[in-house]
This record gives structure tokens, sequence and C-alpha cells, in this order.
């Protein structure tokens, strides 16, 4: 059966462990768990193709420990109770034994809790791996049993490495004549993943006739895979952190840091109606009364998505990104309607002023219900004073306005109207 370059090549050792060295260097905390042979439950977090799995094989090897895995996607609650009733028939081996779970954060919060008894009890080593925030994913009881470590995407020297280490030790490449004469585009599709770096040598190889030269340059390369594979995985980490980076880049009034962000996304795949609606939040939470145009005009774009489509559809996208980026600012709404929320919590149901109620029968006309209500637009101005906010409320100040032009004339506004209670924040 003919295995796939990343499986020929899985590193069967720490020695052959490529990366990773803050984790497996020598005198790093996950060598010295290994060599004093005594591991605690552990979550591996990082990106595809850096070796989570590969370091839980190597574990289980070293410490000769059995191993048991399960794959997130394709177990349930009932799979993982197999497992751990297997794992304590092995409690008379020298090692504890270890079930690795591939993709843990897709376990649902039934089947991490039906892991807690075992790892509290020690029936197993629970070593799990994740491309997903850990914070986010798994129950607070099992992240409290269980160190995190993170691991980070494979740098250029770990590529040139393994690259290395394919031509000169791999059974199907090392007869067969290579010649490497550029790597960039290699590594820039590879994006630190070491299984898509070994898929993308051996689709080359492979495409290669066995009596040629196998040539790795960036247009042959470019030409293999056709199109881009950007290291974008718009379900994955990395969708949470270039939308973080691009509402962020918005809100920092960085135009062209956000449409470089905007790219990233469009070229990863993303839902554009996924993009809209978070233009759509940062005008009302960044930009807000600094500039009221801007809810409309990014409203306007998740409209016009639907119509348009795509791809003309990035065009509309780009034009409100630019646009929000390069407005004035002002979070005074966010602010406000947190502040009144935590005003709410603390104080409870105030009652409603007998003048604002609302008097649709008989009796509670009798009881007042309405009366001496003011209507506004009886006055001049459309404005009268009167008490809106509950008795006990009255003098509390929620909305501060900020320094825009257009906060400053509400602010005007409201001076004129409430006098002093506008003066003071």
């Amino acid at each position: 059966m003919f295995q796939p370059l990343a499986e020929r090549l899985r590193p069967r050792n720490l020695d052959e462990y490529i990366g990773q060295e803050h984790l497996v260097g020598q005198g790093a905390v996950l060598r010295r768990m290994i060599e004093s042979g005594n591991i605690s439950s552990f979550i591996l977090w990082g990106p595809p193709g850096v070796g989570k799995t590969t370091l839980a094989h190597i574990i289980s090897v070293q410490l000769k420990a059995p191993f048991y895995t399960l794959s997130a996607v394709s177990s349930g609650v009932k799979e993982v109770r197999e497992v751990l009733e297997r794992c304590k028939t092995n409690l008379f081996t020298k090692a504890r034994p270890i079930l690795f779970i591939d993709e843990i954060h897709r376990f649902n919060k039934s089947q991490q809790d039906s892991l807690l008894a075992a790892v509290e009890q020690g029936t197993i080593t629970l070593i799990g791996a994740t491309t997903e925030n850990p914070s986010f994913e798994v129950i607070r009881p099992l992240l409290s049993r269980c160190q995190v470590y993170v691991l980070q995407p494979l740098e250029k020297h770990h590529l040139e490495t393994l690259l290395n280490r394919a031509i000169a030790t791999d059974t199907h490449l090392k007869d067969r004549t290579v010649q490497i004469v550029e790597t960039n585009a290699l590594f820039r599709y590879s994006g630190g993943d070491a299984r898509k770096l070994l898929n993308i040598i051996d689709l080359i190889a492979q495409a290669t006739p066995e009596d040629e030269t196998i040539i790795f340059n960036d247009d042959i390369v470019t030409e293999r895979l056709q199109q881009n594979p950007a290291a974008y995985d718009k379900n994955g980490e990395m969708h949470y952190d270039i939308i973080s980076a691009f509402i962020k880049s918005i809100r920092g009034s960085d135009p062209d840091a956000a449409i470089y962000w905007l790219a990233r996304m469009i070229e990863g795949g993303e839902d554009p109606a996924f993009i809209a609606r978070r233009l759509v939040i940062s005008a009302a939470e960044d930009i807000g009364l600094a500039n009221p145009n801007a809810l409309l005009l990014a409203n306007a774009c998740f409209d016009t998505l639907q119509k348009v489509g795509w791809p003309e559809g990035r065009i509309i996208l780009a034009e409100t990104t630019v646009y929000l980026a390069t407005s004035l600012k002002s979070n005074s709404t966010y602010l406000a309607i947190d502040e009144a929320l935590a005003y709410v919590k603390q104080t409870g149901n105030l009652p409603v002023p007998l003048h604002l109620r609302n008097a649709p029968t008989k009796l509670m006309k009798q009881l007042d219900y309405g009366k001496e209500y003011k209507y506004a637009h009886d006055y001049p101005g459309h404005f009268v004073r009167q008490q809106y906010l509950p008795d006990e409320a009255q003098n509390q100040r929620f909305w501060i306005p900020q320094q825009s032009p257009t906060e400053q004339r509400i602010l005007d506004t409201m001076r004129h109207f409430w006098g002093e209670r506008f003066d003071k924040e």
C-alpha cells in the first residue's frame, strides 16, 4: 500500500522531531517530563501540520504506554466510555495509558464531561490536540486539569531541514535526481505546515517522470499547484485572528492595514456576508455618533452584497472598509448601553413613573396611569421638560458625548434642552 510522503517521514523519536524547540528542545518542559517518564494531562494547541499528533505518538512510544486515540469528528460519549473501560484494564502496566483526542475542540460539553473522572482519578493521561483556542472550546473543569502547550508554525529553517531530509532519506526520493533551484514558492505555499510541504513535494515528484530530474523552482511549484492554497482556515483559529486584526485596523484608522486583512479574508474564502456583518457592528461600535452615516453605508453594503454577488462584491466591501477606517471614531453609545445595563443589574426593576405608563383601561386611568404626561409635539420646538427616568435614577447619566464635531453639536442641543444636567459627566 502506497503511503503519502508525510506518513513515510513521520518522526519516530524526539531527535527526529522538527520544530517546537521551546517545548521539546534540550531542557524544555515537555522533554523533561518525557525523559522523567512522568507526564500529566495536557492539550496541544497550534495550527495544522506542526506535529501535534506526531508528538503524542512519540511520547507513547518513549514511555512504552498503552496508546488509545479518538477523533472528535467521529466519536461520541459511547466511544469515549468504551475506551476508558479498556484503559482501566491496563492499570497494571508500568505506564499510565495515554488517550489522544484529535480535534478535541469538536467535543461537546457532555463528551468533555465524560473525560473528567478518568483524568481526575489518573485512569488515563489525556493528550488533546486542537487548532482552536482552548479557552473558548474546552470546558473549564477539563481545562483546569490540563496544561496547555502552544505549538508554533514551522519556520523557514525547519522547512529546509524537512525538505533536505525527505530528499536524502525517503525511499521514493533518495535514488532519484533532485535539483533545488528555488524554494520561495514551496515554503510560501506550505505556510509553516509540515504536512502541506511534504504533500507538495510528493505532488511534484509524482508528476515528474521516473527518468527525469525532479526540479523545485518557483514556476514549477506554482504551475503544479495551479492556485495558492493560502494559509487561512475560515473555520479555525486563523479565522478569528484575522477578523480581529481587520476590526482593530478599522478602529485604529489604518485603511491600508484594513484593506490588507480584507484581502486575506477574501483570498482565504471567507464568507462575504460574515465580513459585511462585522462591518455593520464596527460602524455602530467604533464610529457611532461621530459619523452616523457609517452605519447607513455598512448596512447598504450588507444589502448590496446580496444583490450584486461575487466577485464584484469585493469592491463594495473594500469601499465600506476604507470609509469606516477613515471615519472619525466614537464608542460613546457602546459605553452608554454597557453602563445602562450595569446600572439595571445593580438596581433591578425600578418602577416606571406614573405619567409615562400606558393607560388602556379605565382602572389604569383611575390609578393615574398616564396622568400629567406632556406630549412633546404640543410644545415649541417639540420639547418640554419632564421626568423620563425612574425616581431613583433621575440624575443618572449614561451617554457621555466624546470629542467629535457631530457629538459636540448633539451635546449643544441637549444643553439647550436640559441645561445643567448635560454640563456634568
